[in-house]
Formats: structure tokens, sequence, C-alpha cells
């Protein structure tokens, strides 16, 4: 099974890195090849961030625009998925910038308050498989995503459902590897106890994020 995978990921790369060619030779039309299959990754990576519509559509544009712009410079070590991914948060995090709307402190300061108690139930990605494989769940699963606070609902988005590894994730995020870790295991519990409760925020006061 994982041989399997590691072809398959050997084939994916292979693939992107044969379209790229062909788009930096000048065949730019193929571009629309590379992005169509993860279009909807990038608005809802942007979507996740910023919150609004029109502010995630700029957004993925503004960064589609620049992976193609700065195709010579992909160097092909990860995804190119990968690659736009972090390059959509980058953006949307500078568009929060720009309008003010949240704290630099909030996403990156060690010493924020509060404290969050999960419950002990099982693990997070046995709730979380099943809630992305069946359909209705999907809408409870998005609802409590988006609960989650700023800081905590880009670490989950970057790795659970774009699947950027941690240190891409890091990058993305421009914070620490421990750093994404631990909001990556509270914004997972969070989500997970949101499933059991249905009351997000009253039955448990979710108090002040935690980096």
């Amino acid at each position: 099974m994982q041989n399997t995978l590691v072809r398959e990921s050997d084939r994916i790369l292979e693939g992107e890195r044969e379209l790229i060619a062909e788009i930096l030779a000048g065949n730019h039309e193929r571009y629309y090849e590379l992005i169509a299959p993860i279009e909807r990754r990038v608005y809802y990576t942007a979507y996740a961030i910023l919150r609004t519509e029109a502010d995630a559509e700029e957004v993925s544009q503004e960064a589609i625009l620049k992976a193609f712009r700065g195709l010579r410079t992909f160097r092909g070590e990860a995804t190119f998925s990968s690659w736009l991914l972090s390059i959509v948060a980058n953006e949307a995090r500078m568009r929060l910038r720009k309008r003010r709307e949240v704290s630099l402190e909030l996403l990156r300061s060690p010493d924020s308050e509060g404290e969050y108690t999960p419950f002990e139930l099982a693990e997070w990605r046995e709730i979380a498989v099943e809630a992305l494989a069946q359909k209705e769940l999907a809408a409870r699963l998005e609802e409590a995503v988006a609960a989650l606070p700023e800081m905590y609902r880009e670490v989950l988005i970057l790795r659970d459902i774009d699947e950027l590894n941690i240190a891409e994730t890091s990058a993305a995020m421009e914070i620490s590897v421990p750093a994404v870790k631990t909001r990556l295991l509270r914004a997972r519990l969070m989500v997970r106890d949101y499933f059991v409760s249905r009351s997000w925020g009253t039955h448990r006061g979710l108090g002040k994020a935690r980096p």
C-alpha cells in the first residue's frame, strides 16, 4: 500500500514537472490545467483566513497570478499544490494586515492567555475522516472549522485539509514547527469536541486563544 502511494506521488510530481516545463517553454494556456485540480482548495484556504467571499476570491486570483509569474522559481521539491497554497496563505495574511481585522500578535505571540481543556474521547482523525467521507456531516465540519479562532483555523486548513506537511505549514504561517504541532493538536481537539457537544463556545467556554 505504501509503495503504491509513493509511486502515485512520484507520478504526480513527474506530471507536474512536464506540465511546468511546457508552460515555461511558452505554452501558457496549459497553466489552467496545472491549477484546475486545486482551484477550490485555493479559494477555501483564502476564505478560511479572510472569512469574506470577495477578499477570498481576490486573494485567490492574486496568488494564482503570482505563482504564474514566479513559476521559474518553483524548485519541485514538493508538489506544486503545496507551493501554491503557501502563496495563498501568505497573500491572505498580508490582506489581513492591510485591513487590520486580525491582530498579528494573536497569530504569533507565545504569551496569549486562555486555556482549552478537551474531552477525553476518541482520536481526532477517527472523527475527521468519517466526517469528511459523509456528506451529511460536511456542513457540521465546516461550521466547526469556521468557529475556530483564526490561529487554529489556519493551521488546521493547511495541515489537515490542504495536506501540507508540518514543515510546509510552518513556512506558510511563518511560525515554528513546535508551534504548528501545538496549534494543530488544539484545533483538532476543539473540532472533535464540537461534534460531541454541538454547543460551540457555550457548553465548554473556549476562552482566549493560546498559541
